[in-house]
């Protein structure tokens, strides 16, 4: 079982993170001075890289029951060590001045070089050795144990950093920030349960049972909640960015009945001076931004035009009419030349302030006189 939960964990862990890389490295594209981004990338780099080696190394680090061969390990060691002081910068420049973030980076690059240094030292003392199983244990413990304090320090740092972060930033840079700081929660606590379970066994016990079949899904959650967590801020910008470029595209065919009539009736308030093809109007989706901002302006310079006629058509009998039926009554009045005052009449007032309200209150007229 604990095999098998490792084994899902694994794949969604190579699903969630690649896509995850490939984003990070074309906002990279864009902002290529951007410290924190480039730290973050950084992050990503090196997870995507050991990864693999993770996988080829049937994750021996994660699940430190027994070794794999060093000439996987210790890449993988050298990969997830940076991953973890890029995190520690990452955060450290968030929260942090720029000087004191270089100063403090600067510190914290220690404990990265001697973890490297010490595992490295071990490598080279087995590297004779025929296979994995002829390590010394004394060697492979203290291999994984030095990995797995410094992985409690660098995260524990990065969880004070993110935690300050997270009072001064926007709501969904903070939820991002939430999920992201719970993942050093678990991974803290997956690598207590390395160092107490390597222990016992360097001391020749089996470890608890419960905590053995625990910490694969714990660190792994861990893992999956952390990716999720630093493209989180990004995604739902994205998410929103989709949702506001659906609405005016829903709205832009909404008022094609509306527009369509003043158009055929003022042609020359057109901002386009390339003729519309109706058909590739309908199924196209580029530049949906400015073609509704074009329509919202293109209609409103209809209405004023034809204002004079609405005015007269909202006198008499047919004052109380639908607001559809005067405009189709003041558009047959202008066709046929019909003298009218300079006086003008407000027409579909928005209830609120913005381009979105008026458009809104265009769509609900343009429905009218489809519907009429």
């Amino acid at each position: 079982m604990a095999v098998t939960l490792t084994s899902l964990f694994t794949v969604a862990q190579g699903a969630v993170l690649y896509p995850a890389l490939l984003w990070k490295v074309y906002q990279l594209s864009k902002a290529p001075r951007d410290v924190p981004l480039r730290l973050v990338t950084l992050c990503l780099v090196c997870a995507g890289a050991a990864y693999p080696l993770g996988v080829a190394a049937n994750n021996a680090l994660a699940l430190q029951t027994a070794p794999a061969p060093m000439s996987l390990m210790l890449p993988q060691t050298v990969f997830l060590s940076l991953l973890v002081y890029s995190v520690v910068c990452f955060f450290l420049f968030a929260a942090l001045e720029p000087r004191q973030a270089r100063a403090r980076s600067l510190v914290h690059t220690l404990p990265l070089v001697i973890s490297i240094a010490a595992q490295t030292a071990i490598a080279a003392s087995v590297a004779g050795a025929r296979s994995p199983a002829d390590y010394p244990a004394s060697a492979v413990g203290g291999y994984f144990l030095i990995g797995d304090l410094y992985t409690v320090y660098a995260f524990t740092v990065a969880f004070v950093q993110v935690r300050r972060y997270a009072r001064r930033a926007s709501r969904r840079l903070a939820r991002g920030l939430l999920m992201t700081s719970a993942a050093f929660v678990l991974t803290v606590l997956a690598m207590l349960l390395l160092i107490v379970m390597g222990s016992v066994r360097f001391m020749g016990g089996g470890g608890p049972a419960l905590a053995s079949a625990a910490e694969p899904s714990i660190l792994f959650t861990g893992i999956l909640l952390f990716i999720v967590g630093v493209s989180y801020p990004g995604a739902a910008m994205r998410l929103a960015a989709l949702r506001i470029w659906l609405r005016h595209l829903r709205s832009y065919h909404r008022m094609h009945p509306l527009w369509s009539i003043l158009h055929s009736t003022f042609p020359q308030d057109s901002l386009s001076r390339i003729p519309i093809n109706p058909w590739l109007d309908a199924v196209s989706l580029r530049g949906v931004h400015h073609r509704y901002y074009r329509r919202v302006i293109e209609c409103r310079d209809g209405l004023v035009r034809l204002s004079p006629y609405i005015a007269k058509a909202s006198e008499g009998p047919g004052a109380s009419s639908p607001l559809a039926e005067r405009i189709r009554r003041a558009l047959r009045s202008r066709a046929d030349g019909e003298s009218v005052s300079d006086q003008a009449v407000a027409v579909a007032l928005p209830t609120e302030h913005g381009l979105d309200a008026d458009a809104k209150a265009l769509v609900t007229l343009s429905r009218a006189l489809r519907t009429s």
